[in-house]
C-alpha cells in the first residue's frame, strides 16, 4: 500500500522523523479471545486464579474476574460486539479475554498504550450499526492509523499515557470513594423510619429527634420576578445530583422570569426529581422552570438542603404525579413527617459535614476532568 508521512503537532523533543501511514493487520498478529462462563471466574485474585480475564460486559475496562490460565500477555484489545464495540485497550501482563474481544498480538511492532491510544480515537468509527453493533477481526485488520517510525517514540509515548491513565483511574478512585461515603453517611445521620436518633451523630448531642411536617420546616416561595440584573438558574446549569453548576451563570444573556431566590434558600427541581437538580445557592437569583425554592423555617439552611438528598425524601418526591412529565407532588411531600434535630446547632453541624464533603468531592471532580481534558487534548496534538 501507498504509505503517507506525516508529522504530529506535539511531540516529545529529540524526535524529528515523519510518521508513517500503517494498516493494523501490517503491525500485528490479529485474534481474538474465547468463550469462558462467568461461573469459571473468580471475583477477586488468587494463587488458583491469578490472571485477569476482560469482557466487554463489565466495569473497570472490562474486568470480569480472575481464571486459572492464561491466553495472550502484553497484548491490545477490542470489544468486537454490543454498546461497547471499538473501545480499545491496552493489556499489561498475562491476561484471558472472551470471545467479545479481538486481541493485537505484537508482530512487526511491540503493542503498547500508544497504539491502543491510537486505535480507540479511531475504530469506532468503523463499528458497523447494521444489528448489533459489531467492529469484526477483518475489519480492524484494514485500519490505517499513522505511528512513528522509531520504536524509542512509540514506547515515550506509551509510558506518557499509561502515566496519565493512572493519575486519572487514581482521581476516579478517590471520587468514587468519597461519593460512596456521601451515601452511606446521608443514610447513617438522618434516623432510620420508626427511629428518632441517627445511626451516628455528633459527640455532644444526645436529645432525640422531633418529628415535623416539611411544610413546617420548609415552606415554598412563589415571587415572580424579571429583574434583568440577577443571574437566572435552570435545570441545564446544574450537575445532576452534585448541587454544582456547570457555567458562569451570570455571564447568560436571558430575560426569562423566574421565582426569586436568596442566599441560603434551597433550590429542589420538582420536574423529574429523579435528575436530582437540587442546589443552595450563595447568592440572589432567579429560579427558571420546575423548581421549588425553598425558605428554611426555623431550620438551618444547609441541614435543609441535605434533608432533600435523604433516602425518605427522594422516596416521597418520586411519588409524583404525571406519567410522560412526573412531578414532585407538594400536597404530598408538604404533610410527609420527617425527623430532625431539635437543637439547630446540630443541624449546622450535619450540614457543615456534608459541605465539608460536597467539597472534597468536587475538588476530586474537576481534577478527574482537567486530567481527561488534557488527554484529549494531547490524543488531538500528538497524533496525526
Amino acid at each position: 500500500m501507498t504509505k503517507k508521512s506525516d508529522t504530529p503537532a506535539i511531540r516529545f523533543k529529540g524526535f524529528t522523523d515523519t510518521w508513517e501511514q500503517r494498516k493494523v493487520s501490517e503491525l500485528f498478529r490479529v485474534t481474538r479471545g474465547y468463550v469462558l462462563a462467568a461461573t469459571q471466574t473468580e471475583t477477586t485474585k488468587t494463587d488458583e486464579k491469578p490472571y485477569p480475564v476482560y469482557s466487554s460486559q463489565t466495569k473497570d475496562k472490562g474486568l470480569m474476574g480472575y481464571y486459572k490460565d492464561y491466553l495472550y500477555e502484553d497484548a491490545i484489545t477490542w470489544t468486537t460486539d454490543g454498546a461497547n464495540a471499538g473501545t480499545v485497550n491496552y493489556r499489561a501482563g498475562k491476561f484471558y479475554c472472551t470471545n467479545v474481544c479481538g486481541v493485537l498480538l505484537s508482530n512487526e511492532v511491540k503493542a503498547n498504550q500508544m497504539i491502543a491510544e491510537a486505535l480507540d480515537s479511531v475504530a469506532k468509527g468503523y463499528v458497523s450499526y447494521v444489528g448489533n453493533p459489531k467492529l469484526m477481526n477483518n475489519v480492524m485488520a484494514d485500519i490505517v492509523i499513522q505511528i512513528p517510525t522509531q520504536a524509542e517514540e512509540r514506547e515515550q509515548l506509551s509510558s506518557f499515557f499509561a502515566k496519565l491513565d493512572n493519575l486519572i483511574t487514581l482521581h476516579q478512585r478517590k471520587y468514587d470513594k468519597l461519593t460512596n461515603v456521601k451515601k452511606s453517611m446521608l443514610e447513617k445521620m438522618f434516623p432510620k423510619n420508626g427511629s428518632n436518633v441517627p445511626e451516628i451523630r455528633f459527640k455532644g448531642f444526645t436529645e432525640a429527634w422531633e418529628q415535623r411536617k416539611f411544610e413546617e420546616i420548609a415552606v415554598r416561595s412563589s415571587v415572580i420576578c424579571s429583574d434583568a440584573n440577577l443571574p437566572r438558574v435552570e435545570y441545564e446549569d446544574i450537575v445532576s445530583g452534585t448541587g454544582r453548576l456547570n457555567k458562569d451563570i451570570y455571564a447568560k444573556q436571558s430575560s426569562k422570569s423566574g421565582i426569586a431566590f436568596h442566599r441560603g434558600d434551597v433550590l429542589y427541581g420538582k420536574l423529574r426529581p429523579y435528575l436530582q437538580n437540587w442546589l443552595l445557592p450563595t447568592f440572589d437569583g432567579l429560579a427558571v422552570g420546575d423548581f421549588w425554592v425553598l425558605q428554611p423555617q426555623n431550620a438551618d439552611s444547609s441541614f435543609l438542603y441535605r434533608l432533600i438528598q435523604s433516602r425518605q425524601f427522594d422516596e416521597v418526591a418520586n411519588q409524583s404525579t404525571g406519567t410522560k412529565m412526573p412531578r414532585a407532588d407538594w400536597k404530598l411531600v408538604s404533610k410527609t413527617v420527617f425527623s430532625i434535630p431539635s437543637n439547630i446547632s446540630e443541624q449546622a453541624a450535619i450540614g457543615t459535614y456534608f459541605t465539608a464533603l460536597d467539597n472534597l468531592i468536587t475538588l476530586h471532580q474537576r481534577e478527574l476532568e482537567k486530567l481527561k481534558n488534557i488527554k484529549k487534548s494531547c490524543l488531538e496534538n500528538m497524533f496525526v
